[in-house]
């Protein structure tokens, strides 16, 4: 997959078969219009294009709520999409001044002079282009006199799925790691680079790696323990995460750590990547250390069986 980080670099297809929008966490409802989008190109021998947006839309356009959590960094998105076999990824800097293009201006410069859009494929009730002027009806009029189709993804092909990336936030705050999974077709992802934290958890038998997550924006669900597979230079092995501000000695700042089993490696400065499979409990406060160590060696038997169980390694 050829990815461009602006509209310039893009060279302009003979037959581009195009979808635009956020695609934030590339869920199921997504993937049925990018299987659409590829049914068409292998049909008509077309390129597939996808037009996304960066940062999402919402954190230029309401800068004060300040309340939204991602569930893709660029780079997740890029590989969600490079999985599902798109071959060109278009990255639009979004910025208060492209907010104010006109539906008609995203039309005539972006799709027809700079891509070369021959189809368009959208989501249901997709709008775009200053205030979401923008729909279908007005691309449906302005198709053919341009030179592409339109096609519209149905609303009972969207409302079967019963997918929005609004409904796995949701999931993912609640700790609700099952329905996240369900929604997206595969495991929710954090990735970051490894940095050095106070080892309580090698005092307690678990040492963990400490995770600085790549972007501020990126939601993380709710605190609690889970079980987990990390990869780390291409392998894959089983762990159990925690998310929280250990209470027991008092915390006050949250931390992201995994520990890893079957891993003995000086990972610091090191980048891995953590897959949610299955929440195993809340965060809690314990008594002592000795009670959160005795915890922690049952928490580390559930982790074991359900990845052993579950297939998931």
């Amino acid at each position: 997959m050829k990815i461009y980080h602006s509209i310039d670099d893009f060279p302009k297809l003979t037959n581009a078969v195009v979808t635009s929008g956020t695609f934030d966490g590339v869920h199921i409802g997504h993937q049925r219009i990018l299987k659409r989008l590829k049914e068409i190109a292998e049909k008509h021998n077309g390129e597939t294009v996808v037009i996304t947006f960066w940062p999402h839309p919402r954190l230029v356009l309401y800068p004060e709520e300040n309340t939204l959590q991602v569930l893709n960094t660029f780079e997740e998105k890029a590989e969600l999409l490079k999985e599902q076999g798109i071959q060109h990824l278009l990255r639009i800097p979004f910025t208060k001044e492209f907010s104010q293009k006109t539906s008609q201006e995203f039309i005539d410069n972006i799709l027809v002079k700079q891509i070369g859009t021959k189809k368009l494929v959208i989501g249901y009730d997709h709008r775009f282009g200053k205030n979401r002027e923008g729909s279908f009806e007005q691309l449906k009029l302005n198709g053919p006199q341009y030179g592409f189709d339109v096609e519209e993804i149905s609303r009972q092909d969207v409302d079967d799925v019963g997918v929005s990336s609004t409904k796995i936030r949701k999931a993912l705050l609640e700790g609700d790691i099952e329905t996240a999974t369900h929604f997206l077709g595969k495991p929710y992802s954090i990735s970051g680079r490894v940095i050095k934290g106070e080892k309580l958890g090698r005092v307690l038998g678990f040492p963990t790696a400490n995770v600085d997550v790549d972007s501020h924006y990126k939601l993380i669900p709710a605190e609690g323990i889970y079980t987990v597979t990390v990869v780390h230079a291409e392998i894959t092995y089983g762990g159990m995460l925690y998310i929280g501000n250990r209470p027991t000695v008092g915390g006050t700042q949250r931390s992201i750590e995994v520990n890893i089993f079957d891993f003995d490696k000086d990972i610091y400065g090191e980048n891995i990547t953590i897959h949610l499979m299955g929440s195993i409990r809340k965060d809690a406060h314990f008594g002592d250390l000795e009670a959160l160590k005795k915890q922690l060696q049952a928490d580390k038997v559930f982790a074991l069986r359900e990845l052993q169980e579950k297939k998931w390694l």
